[in-house]
């Protein structure tokens, strides 16, 4: 199981359910006006207005939805434990030294491996190069550093679903139209 499966592609789906619903909204946005004034100018909300406040919507319900799937749903205290459980697995199995220690970095949770334990540079370096391996890990090292926060790869994998739905919106939307001029 990697990081697409099991963190991101429901970060993806919701994305693209609100970029979808907000995009057939934005599309078909139709100006009411009252039928004895039918050239009155919409005063009141454009509908360029209308359509950016539709997409701009979308693309924060999906941020918001990534946000609550990576915190409250669990799927971050999900993931981390999965790759720290894999980690221990993969250094017991390739004869690492004792007492090496595996965290995923935190604060903000990466997908950067932290290693730590009594060990030699040769075994440091097999160590790391055997963690980068496992699939879901960005990095592994032996000293702290920053990597992009997972919530924030969550956002714009929800981000890049939205755009996908907001397509997927256009194009229903342009073949309606099309074919709206048929009458038989």
């Amino acid at each position: 199981m990697n990081a697409w499966w099991g963190y991101f592609l429901p970060a993806v789906c919701a994305g693209l359910v609100f970029g979808a619903i907000a995009g057939t909204a934005a599309f078909r946005v139709r100006i009411l006006r009252p039928k004895d004034r039918p050239h009155e100018p919409d005063l009141i909300y454009p509908p360029r207005q209308r359509r950016v406040t539709f997409m701009v919507v979308g693309a924060t319900l999906s941020i918001v939805a990534a946000a609550v799937w990576h915190g409250p749903l669990g799927a971050a205290d999900r993931f981390a434990a999965r790759i720290e459980r894999s980690a221990r697995q993969v250094l017991t199995a390739n004869y690492a030294p004792g007492g090496v220690n595996v965290h995923i970095h935190h604060g903000p949770l990466t997908r950067q491996l932290m290693l730590s334990g009594p060990s030699n540079d040769f075994q440091q370096a097999e160590a790391a190069r055997l963690l980068r391996q496992i699939p879901g890990v960005s990095d592994a090292t032996w000293k702290r550093s920053a990597g992009i926060p997972l919530i924030a790869e969550g956002a714009i994998a929800a981000l890049l679903g939205s755009l996908f739905g907001l397509l997927f919106a256009y194009l229903v939307e342009l073949r309606r139209r099309h074919n709206s001029q048929w009458t038989w």
